[in-house]
């Protein structure tokens, strides 16, 4: 066996190893969509490599569906690791371009088998492809930091310097075979940057898993966990922006103070798991409702804000009459009984210092609905002024 298939017959292992870390590391069941992509790539890797090993050529000659499959299952791994970069980034167009490529590239290089140049050009120019969108998948801008966790740029860049020298290998040789000189060299590079690309590849999707697993705690700690929306130390503090940028574009903000009416009866009536449920779905009407760049949380118990940017008078009207529709048709379907929230809202007022102004004085038009017959929305005194 010569040096180049040596090198060749190594990268199943390589694979296959890079695969079996990721299963022991990540797990299956606890591990997040992009982990599991990323796990059945290597594994499909593992097993396209496999089948066009020198070493199984050595022992019996192959037939040429093997090849053919083996061809398949490398773009179906590639479409894979594509797949889990559009979880752990922004999903990017031709999905379905993805995911149809492995069976048409198989199909065709099947019937191009008698045809051996054609067939191995074929299977480099489109394996290329898929290589060149995983890099354009690196390249392009993804969601938000947090959403993205602390080392995205740390493995694209592993990523791209896996993928880029692979791709040129690929290209050079699918060129080489077009001119009909294929020689030593270009499988020799190709099968060296096949090398650089699983050994980089494993450190770059465990940084990538990583990062999101980060991301999602990260969020987990800012969220209520009843309820999913922002909880009141985030909501606190993401305030901050809100109420800075208000100030300093001269826009009007105001904060709608939402409390469940007779939540104490609920609870004493119909037990816990009923009275959370009930803020479950309250929540859920909540957060379906507010506007577009609006901040939801859940402020103490039965009681949630909005924070409305932008807002204008009639804005906090509007916000909680499509509440109340949406919530006198979920309650009687999902609790089968109604439920009722007293509301109070006031506007950010140029001597405001922070969140804890606003929401003392949406918290007083709360209590005034709540005297009032409750069921309703009140405004802060003065608000008109």
């Amino acid at each position: 066996m010569s040096f180049v298939e040596a090198l060749y017959a190594l990268m199943p292992m390589q694979a296959l190893a890079a695969a079996l870390v990721l299963i022991t590391l990540v797990g299956w069941r606890g591990a997040n969509a992009g982990g599991r992509w990323a796990q059945v790539g290597m594994v499909a890797l593992a097993l396209g490599l496999a089948l066009l090993s020198p070493a199984l050529d050595g022992r019996f000659t192959a037939p040429h569906g093997l090849h053919s499959v083996g061809v398949g299952a490398i773009s179906l791994g590639l479409s894979a690791l594509w797949w889990a970069l559009g979880l752990w980034l922004t999903p990017r167009p031709g999905r379905w371009v993805m995911a149809a490529t492995p069976v048409a590239l198989t199909a065709a290089h099947a019937l191009l088998w008698n045809d051996r140049a054609a067939a191995q050009t074929l299977a480099d120019v489109v394996l290329g492809a898929q290589l060149a969108w995983l890099g354009v998948a690196l390249t392009l801008p993804g969601r938000s930091a947090v959403l993205q966790g602390l080392n995205s740029r740390r493995w694209r860049l592993l990523g791209l310097a896996a993928v880029l020298p692979l791709l040129a290998a690929m290209l050079c040789r699918a060129a080489a075979w077009l001119l009909g000189g294929n020689g030593p060299w270009p499988d020799l590079l190709l099968a060296l940057t096949g090398q650089l690309a699983l050994l980089l590849s494993l450190p770059m999707l465990l940084l990538a898993w990583r990062g999101q697993t980060e991301a999602e705690l990260a969020r987990l700690a800012q969220t209520d966990g009843l309820t999913g929306l922002t909880d009141r130390a985030a909501f606190t503090t993401r305030s901050v922006d809100l109420i800075s940028m208000a100030r300093r574009y001269d826009e009007p903000l105001a904060l709608v103070v939402l409390d469940l009416d007779d939540f104490a009866t609920l609870q004493a009536e119909q037990g816990m798991d009923f009275a959370d449920h009930a803020l479950a779905l309250f929540a859920s009407c909540v957060q379906a409702q507010m506007r577009l760049g609006d901040l939801a949380g859940r402020l103490a118990g039965e009681q949630f804000g909005v924070l409305m940017a932008r807002c204008l008078p009639e804005g906090p009207q509007a916000l909680d009459l499509r509440l109340r529709t949406a919530l006198a048709t979920r309650a009687p379907a999902e609790l089968g009984m109604n439920l009722s929230f007293s509301a109070g809202w006031a506007k950010l007022r140029p001597g405001d210092r922070g969140l804890p102004d606003l929401q003392r004085r949406a918290e007083t038009a709360v209590y005034e609905a709540k005297r009032a017959g409750k069921g309703q929305l009140m405004a802060e005194p003065g608000v008109a002024d």
